[in-house]
């Protein structure tokens, strides 16, 4: 699973209103958010990490990157590293590579949500392909994937100070 078919299915079928947003082909999350007219903040950038033994599945806004320390204070493992191209085949089959759905539960993939982009009302994500993406209420997602929010990245505007 799952093609954008089978993520419409599944949104049918737990009564989730949606809206697909057909775009110019794009392959960065900030490409999606230029032509899908969405702020970054808004758009939820999906990321596969291999901890361990096992893969999760991140999901933050655009605008923010992943920061290794909360990311290893969030999963207590020891090697952590991003999904290579192959695995990103090998698990999500179906879909063009780097445009999963943040359906970690339809792949039995665990799921975590950055605690800023959980506290917002809609998201726009990724639907399998680099032309579509598809828009729903944030409590639907939470209410359907029940995701581990967590504080995991940071605005990649934001200045550390050492």
């Amino acid at each position: 699973m799952a093609k954008l078919g089978d993520v419409i299915d599944y949104l049918k079928h737990n009564s989730v209103p949606y809206e697909v947003i057909e775009h110019a082909p794009a392959f960065s999350a900030h490409e999606v958010a230029v032509v899908s007219h969405v702020p970054e903040k808004d758009l939820a950038k999906t990321l596969i990490v291999h901890a361990d033994e096992k893969y999760c599945m991140f999901v933050m806004p655009a605008d923010h990157r992943l920061n290794d320390h909360l990311l290893h204070d969030v999963l207590k493992a020891k090697h952590i590293h991003l999904a290579s191209e192959e695995d990103l085949q090998q698990l999500f089959p179906d879909c063009e590579v780097g445009a999963m759905p943040p359906f970690g539960n339809l792949y039995a993939v665990s799921v975590y949500i950055d605690k800023t982009l959980a506290n917002d009302e809609v998201m726009v994500f990724n639907a399998c392909s680099h032309t579509r993406s598809i828009r729903l209420k944030m409590y639907d997602y939470l209410r359907l994937v029940k995701p581990v929010v967590a504080e995991f990245s940071q605005s990649r505007f934001e200045i550390k100070v050492p």
